[in-house]
């Protein structure tokens, strides 16, 4: 199994910008695809960003040029920096990792306001 545990939540102001990081354990040797995760009040948890096991990102229509996922194996981390952020970005943010099963982090809040 894979365990995952997000940081970098907090409040920002709109046009601010936040780092999170999720730090894995466990077999993320056998992990395919990483991703963020994002869920408001509300609504449905939404894919926000993945990159696959051999470095291939995507990002959703909705955080294109501003939202980038990056993985970094040495240190087990995907992190997901967050620029030019919006009030509509405010969410519990998940990670996410796909293997032969799927593991999630527990979520951090973000929180774009003035």
């Amino acid at each position: 199994q894979v365990q995952l545990v997000e940081s970098g939540g907090g409040l920002v102001q709109p046009g601010g910008s936040l780092r999170l990081s999720c730090a894995a354990s466990g077999r993320t040797s056998s992990v395919a695809l990483w991703g963020w995760y994002r869920q408001a009040p509300g609504k449905q948890r939404e894919l926000v960003a993945s990159i696959s096991r051999g470095g291939s990102a995507n990002t959703a229509d909705s955080v294109q040029g501003r939202f980038t996922i990056s993985r970094d194996s040495a240190k087990n981390t995907v992190d997901l920096q967050m620029n030019s952020l919006k009030p509509e970005d405010t969410a519990v943010y998940y990670c996410y990792a796909r293997y032969y099963g799927e593991s999630w982090g527990q979520g951090t809040q973000v929180t774009v306001s003035s």
